[in-house]
Formats: structure tokens, sequence, C-alpha cells
């Protein structure tokens, strides 16, 4: 199998070395080596050997509970770095912009949308009044943007002065205004008050698209269904079913969603074929992007794209939230061929 390269592989370590905040690393350590009963300092020396030899991420070696794996069962996990590499060589550089700024992403993706949105500029404040009269309420986001930052939820009944409405999301940048998505009612029995996304990392070989991993999130009342708002996940099977408790990169894990009551392991994503056949369709709008992570909300007319990530990240199982002790990156190999 071809690899992903030396050079990179080496620029990579060159920069985490010089990078590498000793705080943070013991922290991890500390918080592993008490969840899973372990001394710290050898915990500290294994992630480091991990990060130098095995491309395995510090956050990836907690999140994914290296602590008490073997090492074959940690070489069947997808890590940050790993991922991080395929992207640089699998997606264009000329054509990521095209996915990093939501507006030309939208106007890329305008027929997969299925929502009404309205770029916000200098001089069409009346148009702006209209657009979130009509809507009732609207997702604000800035252009450039990751991890749920730069989103805002606005409510027309909330606002007074228009004017100064409209200038303030000038002022801020918040320049593109979605319709809010409507989602299927088997995710609103989750979570009513976020739209829950499906975050599908696919590989499109240029013939095949082929999904490697399947991730469902969950929210918790914000307006984005992201970490930072207090959202998690849970892996989901090649039918779309959860494959355990939900959980998140703060060592938060959920059996049932905290508000809802809902039991993470009986969620069915709805409508999984369609969502595997529309990943197909998006992923061939811009093939020079082959390695996306794809955000998708179901609803009850089917499957709509929220956004795409051409640096796709990693959602992989957590041992003691499913039990299963082994990862996707087989899957990735087998697609992708390194």
């Amino acid at each position: 199998m071809p690899s992903l390269g030396l050079a990179p592989r080496l620029r990579y370590l060159v920069g985490r070395a010089r990078r590498i905040d000793v705080g943070s690393l013991m922290e991890r350590a500390k918080t592993a080596a008490t969840l899973h009963h372990r001394n710290t300092a050898v915990i500290a020396a294994d992630m480091l050997v991990q990060a130098g030899f095995r491309n395995v991420g510090f956050q990836d070696y907690a999140d994914y509970d290296f602590a008490i794996l073997s090492r074959a069962e940690r070489a069947t996990y997808m890590t940050h770095p790993v991922s991080n590499q395929l992207s640089q060589k699998y997606d264009d550089p000329a054509y990521r912009p095209q996915f990093h700024d939501k507006i030309a992403f939208n106007r890329v993706f305008a027929d997969h949308l299925h929502r009404a949105w309205l770029i916000v500029t200098p001089d069409n404040a009346d148009e702006v009044r209209a657009f979130v009269s009509g809507q009732g309420t609207v997702v604000a986001k800035e252009p450039v943007g990751q991890a749920g930052t730069g989103v805002h939820r606005y409510r027309a009944e909330e606002i007074d002065d228009w004017d100064a409405f409209h200038r303030g999301l000038v002022e801020r940048g918040e320049l593109l205004l979605e319709e809010v998505i409507v989602q299927h009612p088997d995710l609103a029995a989750v979570c009513p008050g976020t739209v829950n996304t499906t975050r599908v990392t696919a590989f499109f070989d240029g013939t095949r698209t082929h999904i490697l991993a399947v991730a469902q999130k969950f929210g918790r009342g914000a307006v984005s269904d992201q970490m930072t708002y207090g959202g998690f996940y849970s892996m989901l099977d090649d039918t779309g079913h959860s494959v355990g408790k939900g959980y998140d990169s703060h060592d938060n894990i959920h059996e049932f969603h905290p508000e809802s009551g809902v039991k993470i392991a009986d969620f069915q994503l709805p409508m999984y074929d369609k969502v595997v056949a529309f990943v197909d369709r998006v992923a061939r709008v811009v093939p020079q992007i082959q390695y996306v992570g794809w955000d998708i909300v179901v609803t009850p007319n089917g499957p709509v794209l929220v956004e795409g990530n051409w640096a796709a990240g990693v959602y992989e199982n957590k041992p003691t939230a499913t039990g299963i002790r082994t990862g996707h990156k087989p899957r990735y190999r087998a697609a992708i061929g390194f």
C-alpha cells in the first residue's frame, strides 16, 4: 500500500515537539491514570511514545481509552495526526476555500441545502428584515469558524431595532443567515432544542464514495450540537444504529440524554439508506476534495446538507462507553490504501 509519506510525518513530529504543552500533557495523563487506575508518570511516558512513533494525539489517547488497550487494539484506531495527513494528501488546496468559507460552500452546494439563506451586506437592511421576519427564527453564521463557533440564533420577535440588528450583524461578521432546519421527529425526540447533525466521514476515490465512519451528534438545547456547547456523540453501525452510550472529549459519558432521558444506545438514525445515497451525491460535487467529514441533518423529507469539512477530524469508538475495543482504521485503509 502507498505510504502517506515520510516528509509530512517528520514535519508533523517536529512541529508537535515544538508545540508540546507539558501542562496539558500531564493534565490528560493524570485524568487517564485516575480513570483507569494507572500510574500518571507511566501514562505520560506512554502518551509521548504513542505521539512520537504511532501518530496518536494526546487527546486521541485520552478519548479512546488507550490506557487500557493492547498494542493490536490501538493499531485499529484512526487518530487526528493520521487524519490530518490524509486531508493534506487528498484534499486539493485550490478547492479547500469552497469548504472553509460557509458562504462559498452554500453557493457551491446550493442544490443540496434545501433551505433558504441570505448573505448580509452593508446595504441590505430591508432585505434582512424581510428574511428574518418571514422565517421567524434564523441562524446567523460567521463565514469562517470551527467547532460551532461563530454560530448564533435570532428570533424576529426579540428584535426591536432592525437597523441596529442589521448593523450588528455586519460589525460582528455574521454575514450568512439561514432558515432553521426542521429535523426528523426521531432526532427531535432526543433533543428538540438543537438541530442534531450526523457526521459522515467519507472518501471519494473518483468512482466510488466510501463511508468510513458515522457518528450521531446530540445537542443540549443550544444553537449548535458541538462539544463547545455541551454536545456529545455516539458512533453508528452500518445500519445507522447507535453502538452504545454517548460521550465527549471532556470525560463525560451519557447513557441517557441529560434533558430528554432518551437512551442513547437505542437510537436509530431514520432514513439511513437515503443518508448514504445523499453522501454519494454531494461527494461528487467537488471531486478534488476527496476526504471529507460531511455534516448532515435528516428531516421529515430526507437528508439535507449543513456543511462539509475538508479537515475531516476523527470520531471513534470509546471502549468504556461502548464496550468496543477496536476502531475504524481498517476501513480507512481498505478504502484509501495507505
